[in-house]
């Protein structure tokens, strides 16, 4: 199987499993699923020039913006997919471990701590938000669960390439 086609399967599915996780901690743990048309409404006024917000949700809609949020969140998974297979390689994705799995996924906990929650408003790592520790927790766990997510999804990947 190519780089591509690994990267594509990888990132795909493990940010389908981040989604499930973000869906199932409503009912666990009453925290709300992300909404990604913020996502999306913070890029849309990108083209725009503006990069930064006082709090996203106050800043006018962007037309598509869902649409752009969702879109960004699943182009974004693939590329940290792309990143775990470019380091450890498409021999990764044939007998994946967890280790690298994990590593790339903590550390992509860095994008939202360092660049999209400052962007939208809520400071480095959350910190202009009402409670940041639980909300730096939160990131920390949802990006954990993206790394089991890369796990989970490389070995599909190994099965769908011996089939």
């Amino acid at each position: 199987m190519n780089y591509l086609t690994c990267t594509l399967i990888t990132g795909i599915g493990a940010t389908a499993v981040m989604d499930m996780w973000g869906i199932a901690r409503k009912p666990l743990l009453g925290v709300a699923p992300p909404d990604y048309g913020l996502v999306g409404r913070w890029i849309g006024h990108m083209p725009r020039g503006r990069f930064r917000h006082e709090a996203i949700a106050k800043s006018p809609s962007v037309q598509g913006e869902r649409l752009i949020g969702w879109a960004a969140h699943y182009l974004i998974g693939i590329a940290f997919a792309a990143v775990l297979i470019g380091i450890w390689g498409v021999a990764w994705v044939q007998h994946p471990t967890i280790v690298p799995a994990l590593i790339v996924g903590i550390g992509t906990v860095a994008a939202p701590f360092l660049l999209m929650q400052p962007g939208m408003g809520a400071g480095i790592a959350a910190s202009r938000t009402p409670r940041p520790a639980a909300a730096r927790l939160q990131s920390l766990i949802t990006h954990a669960v993206f790394g089991f997510g890369l796990y989970a999804a490389a070995w599909v990947t190994r099965y769908l390439h011996s089939s």
